[in-house]
């Protein structure tokens, strides 16, 4: 039996990058680019006006002010998207609008709010600053710069600079494909009623969310019976994957031949059992670089251990450089009592209070106990060689959502 650390540096170890494909803008949302992005222009392309105004010499309006306004003469209109077809002179200005290209011989903009039109000139009631209110050329980005890096992670801005940059389709790392054998001759599909003897096969639904959620596409093989030749027929069909998950069958009962196909099929073991709970019994191999791991059947111990192990390989896989859920430290509502020599990961909600976090648990902590996992935020992580931790403790908790970053009221607000 080896550590949770021994366990992760098993799998991290073994993990490769997958391929590039190329793909629209909008689809590479939340991936991770995979080429070095360059501009091929300057954004913006020309000088343009920050506001709707007046575009003018800036010594034109040497003490201009309400009392004294200074008069010119508007020489033309110029509309966003429209080039300027005169030079503004001494005396001049053009009524130009927020975008538009700057005239040549205007170094200041005054907003329209400053002014007061009058047929063929404006009154200009304040005085303007040399390159007030003008965006100049390259001012965002140059051409030739480095924009985006290979190894971004795409949000909505870089989505918005790849379209500012005229690319509608980039190279980002593929996704996974997983593939998911539930494990056991008492389970039944979602659709069909649970009969005597028979339970639903939540697994198979948890898991392939679980896929979806961090970028995986999820292959559904459905449920293979306790018995070697289902088995090896599910796992030969699993080979197509980039990753194979399997659920159930890998503790060390009589009909537990999870471990023995994997061997079989000339999958490499390196381990079987770690020392955590809940999940203790769970295996991982490879076979030609391809992960292959064996998660526990119990709902609890799938989810906890696909979280800990499967998440951050896919994340790694798909060229995430952070591939951890974000920690945080939080005081405990309550004693918690374990078990030394194992790594327990509790499940627990986690509230804000002031400037603090506080974690409490979702009670009955069982491994079939699904609820845990609807109920918690977070997961309260107690080390190896802890047996007793004190209710006011502070505690290691995994955040399982965003949702502590998000609160109900615009508290910057308030400053």
């Amino acid at each position: 039996m080896i550590t949770v650390k021994e366990a992760l540096n098993h799998i991290l170890g073994s993990i490769s990058l997958l391929g590039l494909e190329k793909t629209d803008i909008l689809s590479a949302l939340g991936r991770v680019i995979g080429e070095d992005i360059h501009a091929p222009r300057d954004i913006p392309p020309r000088d343009n006006s920050a506001m709707d105004g007046y575009a003018l010499k800036s010594e034109d309006t040497a003490g201009a002010g309400a009392e004294n306004p200074v008069i010119l003469n508007v020489i033309e209109d110029i509309p966003a998207g429209y080039a300027p077809k005169k030079t503004v002179g001494l005396g001049e200005a053009a009524r130009i609008m927020t975008g538009a290209p700057v005239p040549d011989g205007a170094d200041a903009v005054v907003m329209v709010e400053e002014t007061g039109s009058d047929g063929n000139s404006v009154r200009i009631y304040a005085q303007a600053a040399k390159s007030q209110n003008i965006r100049y050329a390259g001012e965002d980005v140059r051409k030739e710069d480095l924009v985006i890096r290979a190894g971004t992670l795409l949000r909505p801005a870089e989505t918005g600079m790849l379209s500012a940059l005229g690319r509608s389709f980039v190279k980002v790392y593929q996704k996974p494909l997983v593939a998911l054998i539930a494990t056991g001759d008492e389970l039944v599909d979602i659709d069909r009623a649970a009969s005597p003897g028979k339970i639903v096969s939540s697994n198979s639904y948890s898991l392939a969310a679980q896929v979806m959620e961090c970028g995986g596409i999820p292959l559904q093989l459905g449920i293979a019976k306790d018995n070697m030749d289902d088995l090896t027929e599910k796992f030969r069909d699993a080979m197509r994957a980039d990753i194979i998950v399997s659920s159930a069958g890998v503790s060390v009962g009589d009909y537990d031949f999870v471990k023995d196909v994997m061997e079989d099929m000339g999958i490499g073991i390196e381990f079987w059992q770690v020392a955590q709970r809940p999940g203790k019994p769970t295996t991982f191999g490879t076979r030609e670089g391809k992960p292959v791991f064996g998660l526990p059947g119990n709902p609890v111990s799938s989810m906890i251990t696909f979280e800990q192990y499967v998440r951050p390989a896919i994340l790694k896989m798909t060229g995430h450089e952070n591939i951890f859920r974000r920690i945080i430290r939080a005081k405990l509502t309550e004693d918690i009592k374990k078990k030394k020599g194992l790594r327990y990961f509790i499940r627990a909600r986690v509230k804000s209070q002031g400037k603090e976090f506080v974690a409490e648990t979702t009670g009955e902590q069982g491994s079939g106990i699904l609820k845990s996992m609807v109920l918690a935020n977070g997961i309260i992580v107690i080390p190896e060689d802890a047996d007793f931790v004190k209710a006011g403790s502070e505690v290691t908790v995994q955040l399982l959502d965003n949702s502590q970053d998000f609160t109900k009221d615009p508290e910057y607000l308030n400053d």
